[in-house]
């Protein structure tokens, strides 16, 4: 997901999604499936943000992953924007190798 959203390519950070994921695009607010998550991250990546993060824990049951990370970015909307935060993400193995996320909650238990 970095390496995409430091690229500016929302298709290859969309790849990484289920088609019913869930993501909160900011604190208290959530947008469910593909078009929904598109238009939030087409706006977030108006900020041509420069992210960096750290994997702090990762729990598994089967095929699904809990993954908390640790994360800080900067951006700019005409003044330089930050933000950091920790980040609770649920990932399912897919069928055909890899893992897509299910729900997105870069704000983490504070949503």
């Amino acid at each position: 997901m970095t390496q995409a959203l430091n690229g500016g390519d929302v298709d290859g950070a969309m790849a990484l999604y289920e088609a019913d994921a869930t993501f909160a695009p900011q604190p208290g607010e959530e947008v469910k499936g593909h078009e929904a998550i598109r238009a939030a991250l087409d706006q977030f990546m108006a900020l041509k943000p420069r992210m960096d993060g750290e994997i702090t824990k990762v729990m598994t049951a089967g095929d699904v992953a809990l993954v908390m990370n640790r994360w800080q970015l900067e951006g700019t909307d005409g003044a330089l924007v930050e933000m950091s935060g920790h980040s609770a993400d649920v990932l399912r193995h897919a069928p055909e190798g890899g893992w897509r996320i299910l729900i997105d909650n870069p704000w983490g238990g504070g949503v």
